[in-house]
């Protein structure tokens, strides 16, 4: 896949994760200049891509200050925010008769309200440019419900119906807004699981296998791009057919 991101700037929160790393890769290959958001050390993604790479540290997107300077960061190291993706997440896992309000709390704020508070700070200087993307990463579970995650699954869904709000106040000012949702993808997390687990898991995915974060990346890349200007307010399901909305 070519998609010419070639003088774009993107932010990316959650950039040391498995996806986020590779969403990174793929946007860089493109041609674009990155400033990446991430609470752990990404020193050797910094050295693979060597140039038009900026870090933007923080200890906390969480906060609204926090959040304001890291934005405030990333448009002194890019110039502007062409492109932003929010994909910085937690799970704080438990049944829902035993969940704590701060487990409940921690994960709408990071996964739900972070993605809103920095979307709005994009969005006030793309409008004025008429120009933008935010491609805000989703989850199959958002869709579906999943056993001992109702804080996770409630952020999830709440990310879509936000993606299709901000989609639709935004669509005459040339800013297109999307979410990708991916369903079970081969990462550190799932390589861990044990093989009974794996194999219930692939029982349920039609196409009999995990997904790959570079077919995450791919499709962020894709929505990124010039060959996307027509569609907004998406959710792109990676799941291989596990889900069919």
């Amino acid at each position: 896949m070519f998609c010419d991101l070639t003088g774009k700037k993107a932010l990316i929160t959650g950039a040391s994760g498995g996806i986020g790393r590779e969403i990174a890769i793929s946007l860089h290959k493109q041609g674009a200049t990155l400033a990446l958001s991430s609470t752990t050390d990404i020193t050797d993604l910094l050295s693979e891509l060597k140039e038009r790479v900026f870090l933007i540290k923080t200890n906390n997107l969480m906060s609204e200050d926090s959040l304001e300077l890291l934005f405030k960061q990333a448009e002194e190291s890019l110039g502007q925010v062409d492109i932003l993706v929010n994909n910085a997440g937690m799970t704080k896992d438990n049944l829902s008769i035993r969940m704590s309000k701060n487990d409940w709390d921690d994960v709408i704020a990071l996964n739900l309200t972070t993605p809103f508070l920095l979307s709005k700070l994009a969005l006030s200087k793309m409008m004025k440019r008429k120009s933008g993307r935010i491609i805000n990463i989703s989850s199959v579970v958002g869709h579906t419900g999943n056993f001992g995650q109702a804080n996770y699954t409630a952020s999830k869904g709440g990310l879509t119906a936000l993606t299709k709000t901000l989609a639709k106040e935004f669509a005459q000012r040339g800013i297109t807004i999307n979410a990708v949702a991916p369903g079970f993808i081969e990462t550190k997390m799932t390589k861990d699981l044990s093989e009974d687990v794996k194999a219930k898991i692939l029982s349920s995915i039609p196409m009999g296998r995990m997904g790959t974060t570079k077919e995450v990346a791919d499709t962020v890349t894709f929505l990124s791009s010039n060959e996307a200007s027509y569609i907004t307010g998406e959710t792109i399901h990676i799941n291989g057919g596990m889900f069919m909305a």
